[in-house]
């Protein structure tokens, strides 16, 4: 068997480690004599899964007591829309601030003005083609808002906040899909936090939301697949939840924890991405559109000084073992998804494709 580097953005790389235990563990969980997706979700081995899973995230982010943690579907995508409804409790005095750093939080925007049309943008940095995130100084915030929503890395243009914004007494909520458990966080300083699973957590299917117990049960007569209250008080069992995915993640936070937890990551993924960001900046053939403050360790977008080698580039890359290079169709280039289970290995394999593709094009 040979597994190739697999740079996509999402649905991502899995620890080998994970898939390997998966594996065994496929047709018979620890002599259940059944697999876990066969298994009933109330049943006494599921509820030591999911129970595991929740303790386990709780111990890697720190998560204290006063934060409920959800395993929910729909992907983060859902909780656009989710947030508004449940933490806009009065829309003719209320509004929310959102800080714009690409497509998701433009995605986020446009959902949360479906169900509130009062929502501002405190920033942008859409005017410099999202190279950037905006600064401290440049947010407007409304110290009445209900929420400022962040969104902590984007996938897309390659940056990644270097700092926590400052909200005062206005929760932070942060999509923090692509890069959570990459990095250590102070939870307590967020009012939510929500990631969907496929990049750093495990497989598609599951989102995890992280909040704080005081903002849920504001608004009354919610759905209840949209309550997030309604959502705690059951454990995440409303409804059958995505059991599988679930599984998969509490195996992805066990490797987290053998490596040493998040704090060892993040070194990790330091050596990481600042192997393949030298690479890039040491060539003029190369080229990075982000601003080097506000680059992301976990998505590396590029270019090529000449642009129409790009399918040339992606062709080699494949025929050498390094997929989903493509960048978003939105900006075009390549684009080095880099989360947590991508082995240093990886990037050092693409670095010397870049340089052989360099040698025999330039």
């Amino acid at each position: 068997m040979k597994r190739v580097y697999n740079f996509s953005a999402g649905p991502a790389v899995l620890p080998l480690p994970v898939l390997e235990r998966a594996r065994d563990e496929m047709i018979d969980y620890r002599g259940s004599g059944m697999s876990v997706m066969e298994m009933s979700h109330r049943s006494k081995e599921y509820m030591a899964i999911i129970e595991a899973a929740e303790a386990k995230l709780r111990t890697l982010m720190g998560i204290g007591e006063d934060y409920a943690v959800l395993f929910l579907q729909g992907g983060a995508t859902l909780q656009f829309a989710m947030l508004p409804m449940n933490l806009i409790t009065d829309p003719a005095t209320q509004s929310a601030d959102y800080i714009m750093t690409g497509s998701w939080s433009e995605k986020a925007l446009a959902e949360a003005k479906k169900i509130f049309a009062d929502v501002r943008i405190a920033a942008s940095s859409k005017g410099v083609n999202y190279s950037r995130i905006p600064r401290q100084e440049e947010l407007t915030l409304n110290p009445d808002a209900a929420y400022v929503h962040m969104t902590s890395n984007n996938t897309i243009f390659g940056t990644e906040y270097p700092y926590l914004p400052e909200t005062g007494n206005v929760p932070l909520i942060a999509d923090a899909s692509s890069n959570i458990l990459s990095r250590p966080v102070e939870v307590a300083k967020y009012g939510m936090i929500y990631a969907g699973a496929q990049k750093n957590l495990g497989p598609s299917g599951v989102t995890v939301v992280i909040i704080r117990k005081d903002l849920m049960g504001r608004k009354a007569n919610l759905p209840s697949m949209l309550d997030y209250q309604a959502l705690a008080k059951e454990g995440s069992m409303l409804n059958t939840p995505p059991t599988y995915a679930i599984y998969i993640l509490g195996l992805v936070l066990d490797w987290v924890q053998e490596q040493g937890g998040v704090a060892a990551i993040e070194q990790r993924n330091i050596v990481k991405a600042n192997k393949l960001y030298a690479a890039i900046d040491a060539s003029s053939f190369y080229l990075c559109p982000t601003e080097p403050e506000s680059r992301s360790r976990m998505n590396v977008p590029f270019t090529l000084a000449k642009p129409e080698l790009t399918d040339a580039f992606l062709a080699g890359a494949k025929g050498a073992g390094l997929v989903t290079l493509k960048g978003h169709r939105s900006v075009g280039g390549m684009r080095a998804s880099i989360y947590n289970a991508m082995p240093e290995e990886g990037i050092d394999a693409l670095i010397a494709f870049m340089h052989e593709f360099e040698r025999t094009q330039a």
